[in-house]
């Protein structure tokens, strides 16, 4: 069915799909996609269980951290989530509502509206940009934060093929540990702990601040 769709039957069946939130189910059938062995989901799961505070930083649509919430053995007393597109800032109001979250709707590159030290994990799938003092500052003494980031070359053969030879884009696993870790310095002076993966071209970072 798919093969027989002229081009302008495919933009037009494309612009009839929602775009908010994280729901990719049109591609089922016509896109496949190498997966690393770890899932950012369960790792955020894991992480959910011992916090008392945790902050999704660029939500989306919420479903990300909502399915991270049923897989979790327990929730966390207070949750809240920041997302800057409103149709996705509602989409995250709703989905979230059964775990009692709190979703403010600011920009990526905008101060996050909590007190210093308000959680123990702060968490970002996918962020477009990531405001390390502000993480810093709002993170715990002791708190984690995980995020999923896209790597450097990310995607890269679907740019060359559609726009010739591209140079890389992205920052390396290195880059964004390098980044953490001045956010923390400029804190407080102090020094962080942390483990990096590699696989798959994205980067899952655990920062733990002493």
């Amino acid at each position: 069915m798919i093969a027989s769709l002229g081009f302008d039957d495919l933009l037009a069946e494309a612009e009839s799909v929602p775009v908010e939130g994280w729901d990719f189910s049109w591609f089922e059938g016509r896109a496949t996609e190498q997966r690393p062995p770890w899932g950012y989901s369960r790792m955020l799961a894991d992480r959910l269980a011992g916090s008392s505070a945790t902050l999704d930083v660029q939500t989306g649509g919420g479903e990300v951290l909502a399915e991270a919430l049923a897989r979790a053995a327990t929730v966390p007393a207070v949750l809240a989530a920041t997302e800057s597109w409103p149709p996705n800032a509602e989409l995250a109001r709703r989905n979230l509502a059964a775990f009692a979250a709190r979703v403010a709707e600011i920009d990526d590159d905008a101060a996050l509206p909590f007190a210093g030290g308000s959680f123990d994990l702060v968490a970002s799938r996918h962020p477009t940009v990531v405001f390390w003092p502000e993480v810093a500052r709002v993170l715990k003494p002791g708190g984690i934060y995980l995020s999923q980031q896209v790597g450097a070359g990310t995607v890269q053969e679907l740019r060359d093929f559609i726009l010739g030879p591209q140079p890389a884009r992205g920052e390396s696993a290195d880059r964004v540990v390098a980044r953490c870790e001045q956010a923390h310095r400029d804190r407080d002076r102090g020094l962080l702990r942390r483990g990096v993966s590699r696989r798959g071209g994205v980067v899952p970072v655990p920062v733990r601040a002493t």
